[in-house]
C-alpha cells in the first residue's frame, strides 16, 4: 500500500521518476547508477563485502571517484536503481504495524525536494540552520534531507530539559525551527512553547500535526482532538497568540503542497565541502557540543559502510529503524546508508524502539516484514533477550549491529546461541560521522572486539606522553588512545560566537593527516582487529593502578540473574578511587550482594579491579539511545561518599549537591547548619579533586 497524501509535484513524478536532477545535470540525468552503477553495483571488491583486512584494502585501491557530492544526490541514485521500490514504511502503534503507511522511492524523493524547497521559501540558504526536533516520524526523514538539500540541519533530542534545547537553539543560530504541533498525550509542544522567546534568530516556526499519522476513518477524531488540544492550550487565538510576534507560524504539510518535487527552486549545486548537519554529542546534562560536518563526510562514511556490508545492504533489503532519528547511528545506518542503495526501511512507532510493545513483539514485527538488518545498542539486545522468538519465522534476519558502547560478551554469545543471528559489533562516534570500525560480516567475527577499520578510513592507537604530545604508533597489541583519520572526520565543534573549534584534532601525528582522538583506549591485534579497553575519562584509578570498569563490568554480565552492569570510581580521599558496581537484575531474578561477590573473585583476576560494594538498581539510568548514562551513577557515588565523609567528621551537613559544570567538570555545593562547621567541612572536601562552595 503506497502513500496516498501525494501533494504537489508528487501525482506529476518525483525526481526519482524522471531522472530527478536531469535539468541541473545531477546524478540521475548525468547516468548516475543507472547507467554506470556504483562500485557496489558493478561488483568488485566493494560489492562482495569484507571477511578480512586485505578485503579492505582491496576495496580501498578501488574507490570510485564519482562519489555523490552531497547526501541529496546519494539518495537520488538509490532511488534511480529503482523508483517504485518500497523505500520508507511507517507505523504509529506497534499494533497497527501490518497496515503500515508507505512511501516508494519516486515519493520519497519528492517529498525530500519539495521540504527542501520549502525551506528555501522561507529564506533558508547554504548557513541556515534548520533545527529538527521531532520524535521518530517519515516527517523527520523528509525534514534531514531536505534541510540537508537547503541549508545546515541539527536534530535535537526531544527529551532533553527546555533550557538545554533553547540554549543550544540560540547558540546555533537556528532561525527555523520544525517540530510537533499540540496534540493530546504529547509534552513536546508545551516545552517548545516556554523556551521560544529565548532564542534569538529564529524567525519560522514549522508545525507537524500527529493527526495525519492516525490511518483511516480515525484521522477524522484525531483532527477533532488536535483541535480542542489547541483550543484548551491556547484558546481562540490559537498556536499563533502562544508564539513571539517575530517568529512566523506554518504547518509542514501545507508548506509542501505548493511545493515542486521534481527540481531544487533553489537551483543549488551542493559542493561536497558545504555543511550539510550539526549533531549534539556530549551527553544529556550540561551543554551538548554541536559537532558540525559537511556533506563529504556523511556521503563518505554511508558509501564506507555499505562497502563493508557488501550485498546485506542491497536493494529490496529491509532495515527495522528504532533508533532516534536525533542520533547519528538512526540516521545513518538506518538511513542513509539503505536509502543510498535502494533499501527498504521501517520506522517503528515515534519512540522507536521505546514505544509500547515494540520489544515485547519485536519477532513478530520482524516477521511479518522480513526484516534483514537492524542495529541496536547493548541495552536493546539485553532486553530481547528476555523475549522468547517462540513459533516466530526470524531466518530473513541477516545482521544486527551494535554499536554506542560495548557490548557484554555474554549477552552477545547467549544472544546469538538464542537466535541465530550474527551481531556485527561496531564502533563510530558523532565526530567520526557514525561508524569507523565493525566486525566483518564474511570473517571472523570475533566476540568482544570492534572489528576491522572500515574501508577509506585510517585507524590505529598511539602513545601520549603526560603533557598530551604524540610519542609513537602503539605496536600490535599495545594498549593506547584510538585515533581515527579520513574523509568521515567532522570539521570541528560550533561555539556560541558561531566559531569552529576544535580541540580533539591532532594537526599531525608525523604523516601530515588530521587526527582525531576519540578518548577512547584501546590496542590493534596483528590481524587488524581493535579492541576497546576503557574510556580515558572512565578509568578508575585506584591508587595510581588503572582499572578498566569493562572488566567488572563484563564478568557481572556473567552471572545468570544480572541483565545490566556498570562500574564507576567511588572517590576516596586515601586511594583516590576505589571501584563499586550498580546493577539491574533480570526480571524475576535475585541475588544478594555477597552472592555477586562472591561470583567475582574467581572472575576478576587484578584484586585492585575487584568492587568493594554492589549497588542494585532498580532501572538503570539511560541515554535516549539506550546507552547506560554513568554520569548520574557517579554523581550520586560522589554525593554519598561527600556526604559521608562530612557527617563523619563532625559537620552538620543540610544538604550537598553535586552537578556538572562543562568547564570544570563536577563541583560539589555543601549546605551547612551554621558558620563553625565551615573551617571542618573546606578541610574534608579538600581531600576531593572537586571545586566546592558553602553556604
Amino acid at each position: 500500500m503506497t502513500h496516498a497524501e501525494r501533494g504537489g509535484a508528487a501525482e506529476r513524478g518525483g525526481a526519482a521518476g524522471r531522472g530527478g536532477a536531469t535539468e541541473r545535470g545531477g546524478a540521475a540525468g548525468r547516468g548516475g547508477a543507472t547507467e554506470r552503477g556504483s562500485a557496489a553495483e558493478r561488483g568488485g571488491a566493494a560489492g562482495r563485502g569484507v571477511a578480512t583486512l586485505a578485503d579492505v584494502e582491496a576495496i580501498e585501491a578501488e574507490i570510485p571517484s564519482d562519489l555523490p557530492a552531497s547526501t541529496y544526490e546519494m539518495i537520488q541514485r538509490g532511488a534511480a536503481l529503482d523508483p517504485d521500490a518500497p523505500a520508507l514504511s511507517f507505523f504509529l502503534r506497534t499494533g497497527d504495524h501490518r497496515q503500515p503507511e508507505t512511501w516508494n522511492y519516486r515519493e520519497l524523493v519528492a517529498r525530500i525536494t519539495q521540504t527542501a524547497n520549502a525551506f528555501h521559501t522561507l529564506g533558508a540558504d547554504a548557513n541556515t540552520v534548520i533545527a529538527l526536533l521531532l520524535p521518530n516520524l517519515p516527517e523527520m526523514h523528509f525534514a534531514i534531507w531536505g534541510g540537508e538539500a537547503a541549508g545546515v540541519v541539527m536534530p535535537i533530542n526531544p527529551l532533553l530539559e527546555p533550557a538545554t534545547i533553547a540554549e543550544l537553539l540560540d547558540a546555533a543560530g537556528a532561525s527555523i525551527l520544525v517540530t510537533l504541533a499540540p496534540f493530546p498525550g504529547t509534552d513536546l509542544w508545551p516545552k517548545v512553547q516556554t523556551i521560544l522567546p529565548r532564542v534569538r534568530a529564529l524567525r519560522h516556526l514549522v508545525l507537524v500535526d500527529l493527526a495525519r499519522r492516525v490511518r483511516g476513518p480515525k484521522q477524522l477524531g484525531a483532527r477533532l482532538l488536535q483541535k480542542r488540544e489547541v483550543l484548551r492550550q491556547h484558546g481562540v487565538r490559537g498556536v499563533r497568540g502562544a508564539v513571539p510576534r517575530a517568529v512566523r507560524v506554518h504547518e509542514l504539510w501545507r508548506l509542501l503542497r505548493r511545493e515542486p518535487g521534481d527540481r531544487l527552486r533553489s537551483g543549488r549545486r551542493i559542493a561536497a565541502e558545504d555543511r550539510s548537519s550539526m549533531f549534539c554529542t556530549g551527553g544529556t546534562t550540561g551543554l551538548p557540543k554541536m559537532a558540525v560536518r559537511h556533506h563529504g563526510n556523511e556521503v563518505a562514511n554511508a558509501w564506507s559502510t555499505s562497502t563493508i556490508l557488501g550485498h546485506s545492504v542491497g536493494a529490496r533489503k529491509n532495515f527495522f529503524c528504532g533508533l532516534p532519528l536525533f542520533h547519528v547511528n538512526g540516521v545513518l545506518v538506518t538511513g542513509l546508508v539503505p536509502f543510498s542503495r535502494g533499501g527498504h526501511v521501517i520506522l517503528g512507532t515515534p519512540q522507536g524502539y521505546r514505544g509500547e510493545g515494540v520489544v515485547k513483539r519485536f519477532w513478530e514485527i520482524v516477521e511479518h516484514h522480513r526484516i534483514h538488518f537492524f542495529s541496536g545498542v547493548p541495552t536493546l539486545y539485553a532486553s530481547l533477550l528476555q523475549v522468547p522468538t517462540g513459533d516466530h519465522r526470524v531466518d530473513s534476519l541477516e545482521y544486527g549491529l551494535c554499536g554506542a558502547a560495548p557490548m557484554p560478551v555474554e549477552v552477545l554469545r547467549e544472544f546469538e546461541e538464542r537466535t541465530g543471528l550474527k551481531i556485527l559489533e561496531g564502533y563510530g562516534l558523532t565526530e567520526g560521522t557514525c561508524v569507523s570500525s565493525v566486525n566483518p560480516p564474511l570473517g571472523d567475527r570475533r566476540r568482544g572486539s570492534i572489528g576491522l577499520r572500515l574501508p577509506g578510513q585510517l585507524m590505529k592507537t598511539v602513545l601520549l606522553d603526560d603533557q598530551g604530545r604524540y610519542v609513537r604508533d602503539c605496536a600490535d597489541d599495545e594498549v593506547g588512545l584510538i585515533v581515527i583519520a579520513g574523509p568521515n572526520v567532522f570539521d570541528g565543534y560550533a561555539s556560541a560566537e558561531h566559531e569552529l573549534t576544535n580541540a580533539r584534532i591532532f594537526p599531525d601525528l608525523g604523516d601530515g593527516r588530521r587526527w582525531l582522538d576519540t578518548g577512547d583506549l584501546g590496542r590493534r591485534d596483528r590481524d587488524g582487529y581493535f579492541w576497546l579497553t576503557g574510556r580515558k575519562k572512565d578509568l578508575i584509578i585506584r591508587g595510581g593502578h588503572n582499572i578498566d570498569p569493562a572488566i567488572i563490568e563484563s564478568a557481572l554480565h556473567r552471572h545468570p540473574a544480572v541483565q545490566l552492569a556498570a562500574a564507576i570510581g567511588r572517590p576516596d580521599a586515601h586511594a583516590g578511587e576505589f571501584p563499586v558496581a550498580y546493577v539491574q537484575l533480570k526480571s524475576g531474578e535475585r541475588a544478594s550482594e555477597q552472592e555477586l561477590l562472591k561470583f567475582l573473585e574467581p572472575e576478576i583476576s587484578e584484586r585492585a579491579a575487584m568492587p568493594k560494594a554492589i549497588r542494585f538498581i532498580e532501572a538503570m539510568p539511560l541515554t535516549a539511545v539506550g546507552k547506560i548514562f554513568k554520569p548520574t551513577l557517579r554523581r550520586r557515588e560522589v554525593e554519598d561518599a561527600l556526604s559521608t565523609a562530612l557527617r563523619e567528621s563532625g559537620v552538620d551537613l543540610v544538604r550537598l549537591e553535586v552537578t556538572d559544570d562543562t568547564s570544570r567538570g563536577l563541583s560539589v555545593r555543601a549546605e551547612l547548619r551554621g558558620a563553625p562547621h565551615e573551617a571542618n567541612a573546606a578541610r574534608v572536601l579538600g581531600r576531593y579533586p572537586f571545586p566546592f562552595s558553602l553556604v
